[in-house]
């Protein structure tokens, strides 16, 4: 059987914990910031983690990691 490649886009996205699941980082981040509260933006610089039908799709796209 043939090797699989990695999702390029999927791996710079995803990362694999411990525990087998996948963090990710939180949307609403990147611009316009200005009219967010401190208090949100600071809640969002924490990573979320991908819910568990979203996973198995990561799963096949990341088979090396």
């Amino acid at each position: 059987m043939p090797k699989l490649k990695t999702n390029r886009g999927a791996a710079k996205r995803f990362r694999k914990t411990a525990s087998g699941k996948f963090k990710c980082r939180q949307s609403h981040r990147s611009h316009i910031l200005t009219k967010k509260s401190t208090k949100r933006k600071r809640a969002l610089r924490s990573p979320d983690h991908l819910e568990s039908s979203d996973a198995a799709l990561a799963r096949r796209l990341l088979p090396y990691i």
